[in-house]
């Protein structure tokens, strides 16, 4: 498969082209011939005209790249190697949502051949792919069979002039097929830590397909690939690199909760604590996206489902999904302290994407906090300047605004765009109040840009 591939004899299929999927398939289409399937039309005619709408990639990304984007499952049937990385979310009742999944599996499945291979990279809970995933793609693969080209109808005998009769066979994950997991690492927002840089797990149903796999994705990852033991090995490492982070940024938001009650800077402890060679580098924060905030769930519902309730993962979920809250009423104490009437202060928040220096905006906790302080009567003031204004007020029904105003109670900096970094001290003092408060979530202000207003941060 991979010699047939570099030769472009065969070609490529990436299906689902958001911030994994795209850079990926472009990727790849320096190397090899690929088709960049995504159900999204208006997404395609963006990526057909070189630009990325996710805001990940520049133009040039789309240059010198051999590559069709297409909408239209039937070009998937031209496709020899399938590479499935559609988004894995959880719905309501913090259940994992497969429906993206098993829609792409039935799509893929439709076109497969004999002999092709399909690998996942969707973040999914340890067995989804076999359990879940497989039976989809059997259940729409199917070849059909000539029975003979000679054959006895109500006795009489048909012969080679005439239509032999079809049968049809579903086509075996392993057999007629193989099959993979190669989990995706992509970091949005990340410039360093690029897709070539980052060391692939691969994984596979037998040794001759992981062979292939890992050629595959060794020809253009400089990182190295390490090759998983099995399927379920390769799930569990990518979900439980995800639910360690949120563990430990749970750990760090506890800590920020107990030492505000105390007085005492959670930064400045962070600062001395990092000295030890062994301390590991966590901060507190809200913990939103398509990605820690969710993973820990899949990993949860799986565990649950084989009767283990886990104790550590849902409490690092609870506080953390608590977090807005509490800053939502630790601003509110703030305010009511300067005795000031709540449904006549005016708030600038700085921020709304679901971390920095990206345009994401799914599942954004900044949103949740938004919400929680609109539950206050307080007036706010929403800018950003990554988020698109009408996926904002599509998604959320709220309001980006595009100018400031000069008398803000209090300013809330809620994500850490690189552009908050260099803003002065007379910035401040231009916009908000004489007695007006910085809330500083990320711990952005250096220590001499604090201390001419109140300050707080997490």
């Amino acid at each position: 498969m991979y010699q047939e591939l570099l030769e472009k004899k065969k070609k490529v299929a990436v299906i689902g082209l958001g911030y994994v999927g795209l850079p990926l398939a472009l990727e790849m289409a320096r190397h090899f011939s690929v088709i960049g399937f995504d159900i999204n039309a208006s997404r395609i005619e963006m990526m057909k005209e070189g630009i990325d709408p996710s805001n990940e990639l520049p133009g040039k990304a789309f240059e010198n790249v051999d590559i069709l984007f297409s909408a239209d499952e039937a070009e998937l049937k031209k496709a020899h190697f399938y590479i499935i990385a559609v988004p894995t979310d959880i719905d309501a009742h913090k259940v994992p949502n497969l429906s993206p999944l098993k829609l792409a599996s039935k799509a893929v499945g439709s076109a497969l051949k004999e002999g092709d291979y399909v690998v996942y990279e969707s973040t999914v809970f340890p067995g989804c792919t076999e359990e879940e995933c497989l039976p989809a793609l059997e259940k729409y693969a199917i070849k059909e069979i000539s029975i003979s080209s000679v054959a006895e109808i109500n006795g009489d005998l048909l012969n080679n002039s005439m239509v032999a009769p079809i049968s049809y066979q579903r086509l075996k994950a392993g057999e007629d097929f193989k099959y993979g997991y190669s989990p995706e690492r992509i970091n949005p927002g990340d410039k360093k830590h690029s897709l070539t840089k980052i060391t692939k797990v691969v994984s596979a149903c037998d040794e001759e397909a992981l062979d292939e796999i890992a050629k595959v994705y060794g020809h253009f990852i400089q990182a190295g690939i390490h090759r998983a033991q099995t399927v379920k090995v390769a799930e569990a490492a990518k979900i439980i690199e995800n639910t360690q982070r949120d563990i430990n940024i749970a750990f760090m938001n506890e800590l920020s909760v107990i030492f505000d009650k105390m007085k005492i800077n959670t930064s400045h402890v962070l600062q001395a604590a990092n000295t030890k060679w062994n301390f590991l580098n966590f901060h507190p924060g809200l913990v939103g996206g398509h990605c820690i905030g969710v993973d820990p769930y899949y990993l949860a519902y799986k565990s649950q489902k084989l009767g283990y309730t886990p104790q550590v993962i849902l409490s690092g979920r609870t506080i953390n999904d608590n977090m807005p809250l509490i800053v939502a009423k630790r601003m509110v104490q703030m305010l009511i302290h300067k005795n000031k009437k709540l449904n006549e202060c005016k708030i600038l928040v700085k921020g709304i994407t679901f971390k920095e220096n990206v345009s994401d905006i799914r599942n954004s906790k900044i949103v949740h906090l938004i919400k929680e302080l609109l539950d206050f009567s307080l007036r706010l003031h929403l800018t950003d300047p990554y988020a698109s204004a009408e996926e904002v007020a599509y998604e959320y029904q709220l309001d980006l605004r595009q100018t400031e105003d000069n008398d803000y109670d209090m300013v809330l900096l809620s994500v850490g765009h690189q552009e908050y970094f260099d803003l002065e001290k007379h910035y401040f003092k231009s916009i908000l109040k004489p007695d007006g408060i910085i809330i500083d979530l990320k711990s952005i202000l250096p220590i001499n840009k604090r201390s001419d207003f109140e300050y707080w941060s997490l």
